[in-house]
C-alpha cells in the first residue's frame, strides 16, 4: 500500500513575481527618495529656508508612517478576500501615492508663509499614509510570505539595488531633470512613473488563499504583542529593534538635511551635488547590494551588521572633512557602501524573526524603531544643531541657518551604539 504524498504547492517566488517585485520596489523607492529628500529641499527652496520647518515635516510623516503600517499591517494579517490579503493594499496605496506626489508642489501656492508650511505637510502626511500601506506595511509582509530563510537574503539584496537605482535617479538625476523641468514636471514624472508601475505590477504578485479565519479579534492581535510572554517569545526581535533605533537616529540627524549641506555649506551647485551623490549610489549602493546579500546569506546577519556599524561611523568622518568633489565622492562611497550592509542584513534579520501569522504587523513594528524613534529625535535633533550651530544666512529675503559638518561628526558618534544590543544576541552561525 503507497503512502498518500499531499501534491508540492508551486512556488510562490516565481522568476515573473521576483520581476514584478524589483519593480515595485523601484517605483516605491522613487517615491520615497522624492519625499525624503526633495520634499524637504523643495520646502527650503520654496516655501521658507528655516531648517526647523523641515524637522516639523520630517516628525510627523514619522509618525503618520509608523502608525499606518502597524495598524494596516495587522489588518493585512487578518484579511481574507479573493484578492488576498496584501495586494489590495499594494493597489490602493501605489495609485494614491503616485497622485499625492503629483499635488505636492501646489503647497507653495498658499500664503502666508505659515499655511503654505502646513498645506506642504499636510500633503506629505497623506502621501506617506498611501505609501506607508502600500510598501512598508503590505508589500514588506509579502516579501517575507514568499521568502525563505535561504534566499531572503538575495531577494532583499535585489530590492536594495532597486532602492540604490531609484536613489541614483533622484540623487543623481534630480539636478537635471529640474533645472530642465522645473520642480513641477520633477514631480509630476515621479508620481505618474509610481501609479503607472503600481497599475502594471500588482495583478502578477501571486498569494495562496487564506482559508483559516483569524484568531481573537484586531485589537487583541495587537495588544497581544506586547505581553510579557510575547515580548519574551520575541527578544532577539526586538533587542535588534533597540540596535536598529540607535543606528538609524545617528542616520537621521544629517539625512533630511545632505542635498542642503552640499548646495549651501559646501556651495556644489544642485548638478555637482547630484553628480557626487550619484557616483557614490553607483558604487556603494548599487555595486554593493547584491554581493552584501549573498554574504548575509552565507556568512551571517550579525558579523555583517556589527561591521557595517563600525565602518559607517568612520565613513561620516571622512565625508564630514570633505570640501572638493573627490573627497566628497571618497567620503560618501565609504559611509553608503556600510550603509548598505547595515540595511540588507538588519531587514534580513529582522524578517527572519517575524511570527509567521503576525508579519504585516510586525513590519509595522520595524517601521516604529526604524522611523518614528529615528526620524523624529535624529531630525529634530539635526534641525537643532543647524539651527545653533550652522551658519546664519538670507534667501530670497528670508532668515534661516545652514548645517555644518557637525551633523555628521554626532551622526558617527551615535551610529556606533548600535553595536551594543547586538553583542547580547545569541544566535545560530546562519545568522
Amino acid at each position: 500500500m503507497t503512502e498518500h504524498v499531499a501534491p508540492e504547492k508551486r512556488p510562490l517566488l516565481t522568476r515573473k513575481v521576483w520581476g514584478m517585485l524589483m519593480l515595485l520596489g523601484l517605483a516605491g523607492q522613487l517615491a520615497w527618495a522624492v519625499e525624503n529628500q526633495f520634499f524637504n529641499t523643495f520646502l527650503y527652496d520654496n516655501i521658507t529656508p528655516d531648517p526647523r520647518a523641515v524637522s516639523w515635516m520630517v516628525a510627523i510623516t514619522a509618525v503618520v508612517s509608523t502608525l499606518t503600517t502597524i495598524f494596516i499591517g495587522t489588518l493585512s494579517d487578518r484579511t481574507r478576500s479573493r484578492w488576498g490579503k496584501r495586494r489590495p493594499y499594494i493597489f490602493i496605496g501605489y495609485i494614491m501615492w503616485g497622485i499625492i506626489t503629483i499635488l505636492f508642489p501646489y503647497a507653495a501656492k498658499f500664503q502666508p508663509v505659515a499655511l503654505g508650511i502646513f498645506m506642504a505637510i499636510l500633503f506629505d502626511s497623506i502621501l506617506t499614509f498611501f505609501g506607508a500601506m502600500a510598501n512598508d506595511g503590505a508589500l514588506s509582509a509579502y516579501v517575507t510570505d514568499v521568502t525563505t530563510d535561504a534566499n531572503r537574503g538575495r531577494v532583499v539584496g535585489s530590492l536594495e539595488i532597486m532602492k540604490w537605482i531609484a536613489f541614483l535617479v533622484i540623487y543623481g538625476g534630480a539636478g537635471f531633470i529640474i533645472q530642465a523641468m522645473g520642480y513641477y514636471g520633477f514631480f509630476y514624472t515621479i508620481g505618474g512613473l509610481t501609479t503607472l508601475i503600481g497599475l502594471l505590477c500588482v495583478g502578477s504578485l501571486r498569494e495562496e488563499p487564506e482559508t483559516e479565519k483569524p484568531q481573537g479579534t484586531y485589537w487583541q492581535q495587537i495588544a497581544g504583542t506586547f505581553q510579557l510572554s510575547s515580548l519574551r517569545q520575541n527578544r532577539n526581535f526586538f533587542k535588534i529593534m533597540i540596535s536598529l533605533t540607535l543606528f538609524m537616529l545617528g542616520i537621521n540627524v544629517f539625512f533630511s538635511y545632505l542635498m542642503i549641506y552640499l548646495q549651501h555649506y559646501v556651495r556644489l551647485p544642485i548638478v555637482e551635488s547630484s553628480v557626487v551623490i550619484g557616483v557614490c549610489i553607483l558604487v556603494g549602493g548599487i555595486g554593493a547590494a547584491y554581493p552584501i546579500g549573498l554574504l548575509v546569506d552565507r556568512w551571517g546577519r550579525r558579523p555583517v551588521a556589527i561591521l557595517s556599524a563600525i565602518f559607517e561611523s568612520a565613513g561620516l568622518v571622512v565625508f564630514s572633512l570633505a570640501q572638493t568633489v573627490p573627497m566628497l565622492i571618497l567620503g560618501g562611497i565609504l559611509w553608503l557602501a556600510p550603509f548598505t550592509a547595515w540595511t540588507i542584513a538588519t531587514t534580513t534579520w529582522t524578517r527572519d524573526l517575524f511570527p509567521e501569522e503576525k508579519r504585516g504587523q510586525f513590519a509595522g513594528y520595524y517601521i516604529l524603531f526604524n522611523v518614528a524613534f529615528t526620524m523624529i529625535p535624529g531630525s529634530l535633533l539635526g534641525g537643532w544643531l543647524a539651527s545653533t550651530y550652522g551658519v546664519a544666512t538670507v534667501l530670497d529675503g528670508k532668515a534661516g541657518f545652514i548645517p555644518t559638518p557637525l551633523l555628521f561628526q554626532v551622526a558617527a558618534g551615535i551610529v556606533l551604539l548600535a553595536i551594543i544590543p547586538l553583542l547580547t544576541i545569541r544566535t545560530p552561525k546562519a545568522q
